[in-house]
């Protein structure tokens, strides 16, 4: 199973399969002693809701297909559910800080939290987007040969590494963190999203994304595809729905 570049409505996860025996491999994994489906046992351990899970990855799609100047390299999002696990993993912790330290130099991450009145995950994506206003990107006459990182509020990262180009894969998690210390601060009751991304941005010296015509620069092996200013390599194969949820299966074109 693997995870590229793709986009549906109904998406709920993606898995590339590249003929008919790797299927009935894949759905065995999902059958008990008994030969019944395990949907509900493998749905406990998530720690995300499929709605937030899919709100997640739409906006981060729009978001990078939207960016100015635009983009001549951007991929297409897709779920990743190791990046989730290690992103579960994380949140459970309830340090609001980075991490694990060993897994930072693969992966890229974002933090948000918050308390009180509920607010959608989807509200701390579009604040780590919002840093775009203290950014300014770096044209390829600025970079010699390091491209300069200018940003003029206190932080911009999160921005960046939710439009850098290469990073198409993405897995997040939330946790209710009960006592959480922020920043000093002592949270009664806190609600923490942890976001991973592979590959890992924000590389030094590096700008987020080239600069020209949407999808103008996709990787060869994607065939001149694009969906929404972003570059995929995956075209739709056939949809099966068991117990309400929609089980894409794609293959490479």
């Amino acid at each position: 199973v693997s995870f590229r570049c793709s986009h549906f409505g109904l998406f709920v996860f993606a898995m590339v399969l590249f003929n008919a025996t790797d299927l009935g491999i894949l759905l065995e994994k999902y059958l008990d002693d008994d030969g019944d489906w395990m949907v509900e046992r493998q749905r406990s351990k998530r720690a995300i809701t499929a709605s937030d899970m899919q709100a997640i990855l739409d906006l981060h799609n729009k978001l990078r297909g939207q960016v100015y100047p635009p983009a001549s390299n951007m991929e297409y999002m897709v779920w990743d559910t190791e990046l989730e696990r290690g992103a579960q993993e994380w949140a459970e912790t309830c340090l609001w800080e980075h991490g694990p330290t060993g897994l930072l130099p693969q992966i890229g991450q974002n933090l948000g939290v918050h308390w009180g009145r509920y607010r959608p995950p989807t509200s701390h994506l579009q604040a780590w987007y919002d840093e775009v206003k203290d950014y300014s990107f770096p044209y390829p006459q600025e970079c010699n040969p390091h491209c300069p990182f200018k940003c003029s509020g206190p932080v911009c990262t999160h921005y960046t590494q939710l439009v850098w180009a290469t990073s198409s894969r993405i897995g997040c998690a939330i946790n209710v963190c009960y006592n959480m210390n922020v920043w000093g601060q002592i949270w009664a009751k806190a609600i923490y999203l942890v976001c991973n991304y592979s590959p890992k941005g924000n590389w030094w010296g590096y700008a987020p994304y080239k600069h020209g015509t949407p999808c103008s620069a996709c990787p060869p092996s994607y065939g001149g595809l694009c969906r929404e200013n972003l570059s995929s390599n995956i075209v739709p194969y056939t949809t099966v729905q068991r117990f309400g949820v929609n089980m894409i299966f794609l293959k490479r074109n």
